[in-house]
């Protein structure tokens, strides 16, 4: 006889709920081969947990998902059009605040559409989990990879200058089909952000002001990626896209922040021209970039004269504001602006 395990029931007990509320036993038997008795103990199991509701009869029980909430569903890539599995095998099943809603859909179908779009792979699998106080979603694919796939595309040496692209936003390896927003926009509506890619991790906590930095790496081949955002935010997709438009409307993506943490690591100088130049790449694309010093204790004065001096005059359309700064380092800054 078929034995049931708990954790595979919560991967799609929420949908079963959903559409076999009043024949809930039955289909899980049907399905998993169960005994009915087993699955009567494993129904109860889950209406203790949260996952299910039952209300009814003892006789005549109705069930219906609980406040807990999960559906996982794995996809074919070619061909994929991420709405689709959005509004026929996710959305229905979850009770989520309207505004929360929208910025997880947002991530849903915006990292769907990079793995279908950029990986190179061939599947990958969608997990949506709702709890009493956050909604989580993870996206895995088999493919590339998406700092090597960044690496090969802008001829980077290493995952950490293509995590610093990234972090810039605008980055993508198809220009002319599309425009380097997805994956940019959905880390700033998480409350936790986490990449991972064959071997090497990032994660982003928004309550935390450093934004990107190392994570511990999951063993696997391809792409994760986790965000979780919390039911009582405040946050919205408008205000988040405002934040990041120098007139405030949210239309035009022309700024963007610059964490130089990311270019040399924690507590490393910055002394060279090369990283300079690092630094400046792509960020024509906009009309103001905070260059952001936080965790960088020193520069020499060839990176300071590179990037704010050389850079700045050949694209005096880009506006370079740091912060952050040591005095040292501002003193730095100032004398290369005065040369």
């Amino acid at each position: 006889m078929t034995r049931l395990s708990f954790d595979h029931l919560t991967l799609w007990i929420t949908a079963a709920a959903s559409e076999h509320s009043h024949d809930l036993p039955g289909h899980v038997e049907e399905r998993t081969g169960a005994s009915r008795r087993a699955v009567l103990a494993a129904l109860r199991r889950l209406t203790e947990a949260g996952w299910l509701k039952r209300s009814g009869s003892a006789r005549r029980p109705v069930y219906g998902p609980g406040g807990l909430r999960q559906v996982a569903r794995s996809y074919t890539l070619h061909g994929l059009q991420e709405d689709l599995p959005w509004q026929r095998d996710f959305a229905p099943h979850f009770d989520l605040p309207r505004h929360v809603e929208r910025m997880i859909r947002h991530g849903f179908t915006e990292l769907v559409n990079n793995a279908a779009d950029h990986s190179g792979g061939s599947s990958v699998t969608v997990s949506l989990r709702q709890t009493p106080t956050h909604v989580q979603l993870l996206v895995s694919d088999d493919g590339i990879g998406v700092f090597d796939k960044i690496c090969t595309a802008f001829s980077l040496e290493d995952p950490q200058h293509a995590m610093l692209e990234l972090s810039k936003g605008r980055l993508t390896s198809s220009p002319d089909a599309h425009t380097g927003r997805g994956l940019f926009f959905s880390s700033q509506l998480a409350d936790v952000f986490d990449i991972h890619a064959n071997n090497t991790a990032y994660q982003r906590r928004a309550w935390e002001s450093a934004g990107w930095r190392r994570g511990k790496a999951l063993p696997r081949q391809g792409s994760s990626i986790y965000m979780a955002i919390a039911l009582n935010t405040t946050r919205s997709l408008d205000a988040v896209m405002e934040a990041w438009s120098l007139a405030g409307d949210g239309i035009e993506f022309d700024q963007t922040r610059v964490q130089l943490r990311l270019l040399a690591g924690e507590g490393q100088p910055l002394d060279s021209r090369a990283q300079a130049r690092r630094v400046g790449l792509r960020l024509t694309t906009f009309r103001r970039a905070e260059i952001d010093f936080e965790g960088v204790t020193d520069v020499g004065h060839g990176f300071t004269d590179e990037l704010f001096r050389v850079f700045a005059k050949a694209h005096p359309q880009v506006e370079l504001q740091p912060t952050n700064m040591t005095p040292r380092i501002a003193a730095l800054v100032k004398s290369a602006r005065a040369g």
